[in-house]
């Protein structure tokens, strides 16, 4: 593929930003999940374990968690953080420009890819009318057409989301967590980083509390980063798990006209050599009864109930409708929606395979004609563990909604053709975990 080609996925070594290891001598205790896999709880947890826990830069002090100042005031203190870290020497900044090998190892097997900065896709503002309906709530961060991506997102973003990303990037100029790219390659790439864990000693090995063994290597050789680099021209990404954070790289990208912020922090899994698990992600109603989802459900669906809430939906063949809702007590099975009211009140203007997504039907039918709640996160609370919403939904009185996941077949089809999916439509796995390589934007 050409240099100019407009899909080419472009990629660039940096000096990456670490914990000093004769600093922080367990990097378990200040690396966390992913900003959106953490509530108040936890965030205080891990903060409470180490003083550099990098909890601290990307959801702010632990006091300011619940309520208290916006996120700009919130984020000057998680930039101050930052500074102090690299000042009294426990972060520092590597001296090379570098690809990052990047392996976890746990229950699902074993991923290895590549931690580095991927170009940003150019704004199409010639794209016609698709672009806008595809564009996310940011004009300055328009999407171009999906034939002009080299980056594929496949979910909606929600506008308070991206905004508090973008506060926190502008705080503390950095990127501190990466987004998680696929792509279906060759082996070229996979080969030379196996070269690289087979031959040299990482720079980092932890095991965090899940038990998943994280390491990481330094791939510094210009032959090797080149040859990466070139490869990678010929692919196309998917964006697996960080499209808030995406959304936040374009818009910071659109207000400062390039330069460092043209590129964002991003590991790339070659899918086709590390396939990712991908599950749904389930709902809980706080405010909704479980005697009220089911009253409401049942105009529209059959409903049964079931004993066992987690193995429900196994029995339903692939292309029906099903959703279980449970209070933690009791359990109802949900399936053959009316064709009639799915026609009515799905959209008609998208393609059949997003019609026929059960987060389509989710949102436009259960959430919005039947229950008739608003999308917001006081309404509707988004749980990636389906044990975990059921016990929510007991502890709070409310009503947990589970899904099936999709498939990423289904997901890069609609990707592909530039149709965003209902948002939390899906969680691919494992995530990468936050703290183990950062960048700079500033001192790039």
């Amino acid at each position: 593929m050409a240099h100019n080609d407009p899909q080419a996925l472009r990629i660039l070594p940096f000096r990456g930003l670490r914990f000093a290891p004769d600093r922080v001598r367990d990097p378990s205790a200040v690396t966390s999940p992913p900003y959106d896999m953490i509530g108040p709880d936890e965030a205080r947890r891990l903060a409470d374990i180490e003083e550099h826990n990098v909890v601290r830069l990307i959801l702010a002090a632990p006091e300011e968690l619940a309520g208290g100042p916006g996120a700009p005031a919130r984020y000057h203190r998680a930039a101050t953080s930052l500074r102090s870290w690299i000042d009294d020497g426990a972060l520092r900044q590597d001296d090379e420009p570098a690809f990052y090998v990047y392996e976890q190892t746990g229950r699902g097997g074993r991923q290895r890819g590549l931690i580095a900065l991927v170009k940003l896709d150019d704004a199409d503002t010639d794209a016609g009318p698709d672009a806008g309906s595809n564009a996310g709530p940011h004009a300055s961060a328009a999407e171009p057409a999906p034939a002009h991506r080299a980056i594929l997102p496949h979910e909606a973003v929600t506008d308070s989301v991206v905004a508090d990303r973008v506060a926190q990037m502008r705080a503390t100029e950095a990127h501190i967590e990466p987004i998680l790219l696929t792509y279906e390659g060759d082996r070229t790439v996979s080969d030379l980083l196996d070269a690289v864990a087979d031959r040299h000693e990482p720079l980092t090995v932890t095991t965090t509390a899940d038990g998943t063994r994280h390491r990481l290597w330094a791939l510094t050789d210009p032959a090797a980063t080149d040859r990466i680099a070139a490869d990678l021209l010929g692919h196309r990404a998917l964006i697996a798990d960080g499209h808030h954070r995406h959304a936040a790289y374009r818009l910071l990208r659109a207000e400062r006209g390039g330069g460092p912020a043209a590129y964002g922090l991003a590991l790339l899994v070659d899918t086709s050599r590390f396939p990712l698990s991908l599950h749904a992600i389930h709902r809980v109603l706080p405010h909704v009864p479980l005697a009220t989802a089911v009253t409401q459900a049942g105009k529209v669906f059959t409903v049964r109930q079931t004993p066992d809430p987690h193995h429900a939906l196994d029995a339903i063949p692939a292309g029906e409708h099903a959703f279980v809702l449970s209070d933690g007590t009791t359990h109802y099975l949900l399936t053959a929606p009316d064709p009639a009211v799915l026609a009515e009140t799905i959209p008609a203007d998208k393609p059949a395979a997003w019609r026929a997504l059960d987060a389509t039907v989710l949102h436009h039918v259960l959430v919005e004609a039947i229950w008739q709640l608003p999308d917001t996160p006081e309404e509707v609370r988004f749980d990636h563990d389906p044990v975990h919403a059921v016990a929510e939904a007991a502890r709070i009185g409310g009503t947990a909604v589970l899904l099936r996941p999709t498939t990423e077949d289904v997901v890069r089809q609609l990707a592909g053709a530039g149709v965003l999916m209902p948002r939390k439509s899906t969680a691919f796995g494992p995530k990468p975990a936050t703290g183990l390589v950062m960048r700079l934007l500033a001192e790039d």
